[in-house]
């Protein structure tokens, strides 16, 4: 059996080398770029991204998914950050969320992500686009007062980021770091049309923006310094004279923080969302996966709460599984769960011997791939589809991403949540019975499953009965009814000879009560 095992990964190394680097190239300034909009060191970013290729990989049931640092935890996170108050803090809650994501394994609760509209989904990441179109514009444009010593950038409010945003646009702007992120943003809406080329398959789109802004500003330093970017604008990682150093740039958790109830309420937040994101992701990645495999959803959240508990014990970023690195494996030709391994390895290898190189990025780059990716994520042909879909998609959508942006993260989601629970009420009110009347004859027609929230509607239809009519009351197309609708039937029973109403009851006492 190991020996089968062996020589099936073996004969598709020539695929899942090629892929790994492609993911590698996409991953790379992707971690970096989440830590930096997360308002967390850069190091953690590359320390999930890490935990996510090296150790996830082989715990996951899934051949072709990715996991590492994601854009839809970087609100959850910088906000984490602040209401705890240190980035220690949010370790402890990222450990707590891994094991969470454990015990939901346990539980069976991969089919969770079952039980949420696609409208308040959708909505979601729509919100978590624009928050980052807001967040990163700062950076984009080099605005000063936004670079702190531990990249924390970000205010607590809605009104400061708006208004932080305007400024940004108006004043304390690099030159410099204006025309990268706009030529940046060109390379990458222009990769996107022409995605299919084959120079594309080999060099990623966010890796030819690295490729500019770092080309670009080392010729600035030489020819133009003007428009050079000051050394704060850029990436910041430790250099390693030796491999041995990369544990000495590990930051621990501060475990005095479980005594704080706001440390477990991140924990849950972080693993609900973070394990919503994996099923979705883990659900979209099957259906791009070229042999149809399909990944048990509950080995893959005790595989990501065992990641996240080791990358919060190691300062890193909580991670889930995430469809762009995934779609790139893919698309690059990867088979197998080996180059989702190695693009861990190539990320090892950049950070212990190429830290150098990689400190010369602007961070003008990374804002671009995030306005890039925020786009893609709040595109407005996503509005346009859900507003087609009549308002009881639209509704809960627009709703979402609002009340996300005026409160947070979590309080958003809720809210979304009770509003497309509204519709979906609404709907079940209206569809589960009808009422016809020919001449004097009526026919009630128990359409689906009926429960106390129809009662109301059966009772205004009994209202609407004149005298001396008869009444077919059919259940054929029904399972079970609902011992309140039992009961307005009975009490429609007595009181309809008063009226000389004449019933007939079709499938109806052989129902099952609930």
């Amino acid at each position: 059996m190991i020996h089968k095992h062996i020589q099936y990964y073996s004969q598709h190394l020539k695929d899942d080398a090629p892929a790994s680097l492609v993911v590698f190239f996409v991953a790379l300034p992707l971690c970096l770029g989440i830590a930096l909009a997360s308002g967390a060191p850069l190091f953690s970013g590359i320390i999930a991204g890490l935990v996510g290729g090296l150790l996830v990989s082989m715990l996951s049931g899934s051949q072709l998914a990715v996991t590492g640092p994601a854009a839809g935890l970087t609100v959850i996170v910088f906000t984490a950050i602040e209401t705890l108050g240190s980035f220690q803090g949010l370790l402890v809650a990222v450990v707590l969320a891994g094991i969470f994501q454990v015990i939901l394994g346990y539980l069976r609760a991969g089919i969770i992500g079952a039980f949420f509209p696609s409208a308040v989904i959708e909505g979601m990441l729509a919100a978590i686009g624009l928050i980052l179109i807001i967040k990163q514009v700062p950076h984009a444009t080099g605005y000063d007062s936004s670079y702190e010593g531990d990249e924390s950038y970000m205010q607590e409010t809605a009104e400061s980021s708006f208004l932080e945003l305007f400024e940004s646009l108006s004043q304390n702007v690099s030159t410099g770091s204006i025309i990268i992120s706009v030529v940046a943003l060109v390379i990458l809406i222009g990769c996107g049309f022409l995605k299919s080329h084959p120079i594309l398959k080999l060099i990623p789109a966010p890796l030819i923006t690295v490729i500019w802004g770092v080309g670009f500003n080392e010729w600035a330093m030489s020819f133009a310094p003007e428009l050079s970017v000051h050394a704060k604008h850029l990436v910041s990682l430790p250099i390693m004279e030796n491999p041995s150093e990369f544990f000495n740039h590990l930051v621990f958790p501060d475990f005095h923080y479980l005594t704080n109830p706001q440390t477990y309420v991140v924990a849950g937040t972080i693993a609900i969302i973070a394990s919503l994101e994996t099923l979705l992701s883990l659900e979209a990645t099957d259906k791009l996966d070229p042999f149809k495999r399909i990944a048990p959803t509950n080995r893959e959240l005790k595989a990501q709460g065992v990641g996240n508990i080791v990358s919060g014990l190691l300062g890193g970023l909580p991670m889930t599984t995430v469809i762009v690195r995934s779609a790139a494996n893919i698309n690059s030709g990867g088979r197998t769960w080996i180059s989702c391994f190695l693009h861990g390895m190539w990320l090892l290898l950049s950070v212990l011997f190429l830290a150098t190189i990689l400190n010369m990025i602007p961070l003008a780059c990374l804002s671009a791939i995030l306005l890039y990716t925020g786009y893609k994520l709040a595109n407005p042909v996503i509005f346009k589809r859900f507003y087609h879909k009549g308002m009881s998609q639209f509704l809960p959508f627009v709703i979402t991403i609002t009340a996300i942006l005026i409160t947070d993260l979590l309080k958003g989601m809720a809210i979304g949540m009770v509003i497309g629970l509204f519709f979906v009420m609404k709907a079940n009110y209206h569809a589960a019975i009808t009422m016809t009347k020919d001449s004097a004859h009526y026919l009630l027609m128990f359409n689906k499953d009926v429960s106390f929230l129809n009662k109301a509607l059966l009772r205004k239809f009994i209202l609407q009965i004149e005298e001396n009519s008869t009444v077919t009351i059919d259940a054929t197309k029904c399972s079970f009814v609902d011992h309140d609708i039992l009961e307005v039937i009975e009490n429609f029973l007595a009181s309809a000879i008063d009226d000389n109403i004449t019933i007939e009851l079709i499938n109806f006492y052989d129902k099952e009560k609930f």
